[in-house]
């Protein structure tokens, strides 16, 4: 029996774990010498690939000087200089910069801040509207504006209520979008939370620039404030640095993560309007924002984001990613008219597909089948169930993709002989 208990991991069922000793670029060295292609980016954290040189180097520099200080009380140049570089390539109108340690928390503080907001206005606004399917992590608050299902039923009586609008599926968006009207004209709405574009864990669900606009907008015309969960999509997943760009808005309160130091170090940011900072801002101690954690805007970990920003200045990152785009697109196609694969869909850099079966969903019996088939490949692909999805640093290489989707034709063959 193994000492550490895994993430998203039943242990009475899954093979022993693979220790990795090292990473480069797309590139994972397992403790026997094998190597193993990163198709899913570490969990949708590794931008540029693994170990960028520039961000390693600052990371050590920043190691030298200061590692860690209570963010209450004291700051440092390397947050300042973070905080005024988002605000500088953030959707215009974000004002103010919070930080915390992972992408659940970054949740937290959003929902924490509207429903703050509200409270401080003395306006009884507490409903929190969400997309059905979302996924927005795994604390309690970010649990409950999750949909509800596998991820978090053992925990239901800990999770506050929410009000949901369906998933703008094709064919199906003017229903979402007057199930979010009627929710705000009740007036007691208080924020809507969305994950723009992409619906992460809850199958790589993707909608339109078009539909993501009207949602906006409905909230924007009803006062209700408008949550932009960017965790997994910015930083150049969907194409743009931010999907909101595609849209065209700006959120009420940003939340930010995952690639915000190039998926070196864990670090996330909470960014909002001025009108949020200003309802908490009192003589008044008790209108404070009560949140924190002890690690809040360490500057090692600012020190890597920064790092990650200048590679964005320096290196050509979206020819990159328009690269890759295309490269998804085209490898895409060969999956197309299969008749094991259904609902082919690409946002970005970002691809997927549904393999059918009789028990889609997220515990499809197919999904550790298909892990233990990539497994023998030396590729990292991790499907949700039935849904196959490839996500890899904006690094990789034509022929290294070409090796992604040939293990995914190599595993569906196998299963389909079986």
């Amino acid at each position: 029996m193994r000492t550490i208990w895994h993430p998203f991991t039943q242990h009475a069922l899954e093979p022993p774990m693979r220790s990795i000793v090292r990473a480069d670029g797309a590139w994972l060295t397992a403790e026997d010498g094998a190597r193993i292609l990163d198709g899913i980016s570490s969990w949708w954290v590794i931008t540029h690939g693994h170990r960028h040189p520039h961000i390693v180097e600052a990371i050590r520099r920043q190691a030298e000087l200061l590692d860690q200080i209570i963010f209450a009380e004291y700051t440092h140049e390397p947050a300042e200089r973070l905080a005024a570089k988002l605000i500088a390539i953030a959707p215009a109108g974000l004002e103010h910069v919070f930080f915390s340690d992972s992408g659940s928390t970054s949740v937290e503080v959003a929902l924490k801040m509207a429903l703050g907001y509200w409270q401080h206005r003395a306006e009884p606004r507490a409903r929190i509207i969400v997309m059905e399917h979302s996924y927005h992590g795994d604390t309690i608050g970010a649990m409950s504006v999750g949909a509800r299902g596998p991820f978090n039923e053992p925990y239901a009586p800990l999770l506050f209520e929410v009000a949901r609008i369906p998933f703008p599926a094709p064919g199906r968006e003017a229903e979402t979008l007057a199930a979010l009207t009627r929710l705000c004209e009740s007036g007691d709405a208080a924020a809507c939370i969305v994950e723009p574009l992409v619906l992460g864990a809850g199958g790589m669900r993707m909608y339109a620039p078009t539909v993501l606009s009207a949602l906006h907008a409905i909230c924007a015309a009803h006062g209700v404030l408008f949550i932009a969960d960017e965790i997994m999509t910015g930083w150049g997943r969907t194409g743009t640095r931010f999907a909101c760009e595609q849209a065209g808005l700006t959120p009420d309160i940003l939340c930010l993560s995952k690639g915000l130091t190039g998926g070196a170090l864990p670090l996330a940011v909470t960014l909002c309007r001025r009108a949020l900072f200003d309802a908490h801002y009192s003589p008044d101690r008790r209108r404070m924002f009560f949140h924190s954690s002890s690690f809040t805007a360490n500057p090692i970990a600012c020190a890597a984001a920064l790092a990650n920003l200048e590679v964005w200045e320096r290196e050509p990152v979206p020819e990159r990613i328009a690269a890759l785009s295309g490269r998804q697109r085209t490898q895409l196609e060969r999956l197309r008219g299969d008749p094991r694969f259904e609902s082919l869909r690409q946002c970005g850099t970002i691809a997927a597909v549904d393999l059918k079966v009789k028990d889609a969903g997220y515990l499809a019996e197919v999904g550790p089948r298909l892990r233990a088939s990539f497994r023998a490949a030396d590729v990292l692909l991790r499907p949700l169930g039935n849904t196959i999805y490839v996500m890899p640093p904006y690094c990789i290489a034509g022929d290294e993709l070409t090796r992604l989707y040939d293990a995914i034709l190599t595993a569906t063959a196998e299963l389909a002989g079986r």
